[in-house]
Parts: C-alpha cells; structure tokens; sequence
C-alpha cells in the first residue's frame, strides 16, 4: 500500500484528504481532514523518526543502523524538529531572547547603561 502523498506532484501545494472509504462495509465519508503534525514530514524524515523510535532515542544505536556520524544524524534531527514547528534545543516554556533583544542588552552593557552582572542576569534568565 502506498503512503499518503502531502504535497501537489504538480505545482507542490498541499494537498488536503477530503474522502475515506471503508472496503468491509462500503461507507464514505467526504469531509476535510488533517493529517496532524507528521503530515508535514517528507518520507525520508518520517523514516528517521521511525528508526528514531525503533531505537528509543540512542543515537549511538543509530550510528550504527544508519551508518551515519553522530553530527549527521544531529542535523537530521533538528531537521524533523524544525518541520514540526518547533526549534531545536529550545523549550516552549523558555523562549529565550530574539537577536534584537540580546543586541539591545550588549549596547546597553557597551554604553554603561549595565552592569556586566546585569547582563548576564538578563541573558542568563531569557535562556540565552
């Protein structure tokens, strides 16, 4: 059985399921339906997450399957974590500083407006 396609094989937009069928008792049902996050992942990253899993997270075990390096492997991670919508090694509690706020922390640190103690704090506290 094929995997279902997400993309267009024509112009590469989405593509969005609007019928299922039951083959034992013949019903349809049209409407539209999601996917969920992983819809979003190519076949090649939905098959590291997979191996990911098969091997509990060790990516020591995957070196070995995959015979990748563990940085490529790495990389392949963050990869899947950016396709999902999240970034890689940060928290969604903790959303750390945007660069024009670490940059207005280090021209106050430069201009004297703060300590080099307060800037640290401030950088510290904002998970950067």
């Amino acid at each position: 059985m094929n995997t279902l396609p997400t993309r267009c094989p024509i112009c590469g937009g989405e593509l969005e399921v609007t019928r299922i069928h039951c083959n034992d008792c013949n019903t349809t049902i049209e409407s539209r339906f999601t996917g969920g996050p992983f819809s979003q992942l190519t076949r090649e990253q939905l098959e590291f997450v997979e191996t990911f899993v098969r091997h509990e997270g060790k990516i020591t075990r995957m070196e070995t399957e995959l015979g990748l390096s563990y940085p490529t492997i790495r990389n392949r991670l963050h990869e899947v974590i950016r396709a999902l919508g999240y970034e890689p090694g940060g928290g969604e509690e903790t959303p750390g500083l945007s660069p024009e706020e670490r940059q207005r922390i280090l021209e106050d640190l430069d201009s004297g407006k703060i300590s080099a103690e307060k800037a640290m704090l401030l950088l510290q506290e904002s998970g950067g």
